[in-house]
């Protein structure tokens, strides 16, 4: 794969809405034919225990960011990955 698709696909994942995903979670067996037209792309881990609890992992947005600040020569990308971390950090420090 080229780097632009790379990059692309970085920019996609760092975008990501889990929407569907979450769906997922409450599709009922009659329903799995669904399964086709759900955009997974942010969903790296899925799984449904007999009881029926539910544990979704998803792609890291922060570290698509970070690969996106540290690869683009536009300042705009480092500068807005630096903003998300200093949040993060704030965030960190209220719990």
């Amino acid at each position: 794969m080229r780097k632009k698709g790379v990059r692309r696909q970085i920019e996609e994942l760092a975008q990501s809405r889990v929407n569907d995903a979450v769906r997922l979670a409450f599709l009922k067996e009659e329903e799995l034919e669904e399964l086709k037209e759900l955009d997974l792309s942010a969903l790296t881990e899925f799984r449904r225990s007999g009881t029926g609890t539910v544990e979704m992992k998803f792609v890291d947005r922060l570290s698509a960011l970070r690969w996106l600040a540290e690869n683009e020569r536009d300042p705009r990308a480092k500068r807005l990955y630096e903003a998300l971390e200093r949040g993060a950090q704030r965030l960190e420090g209220e719990s």
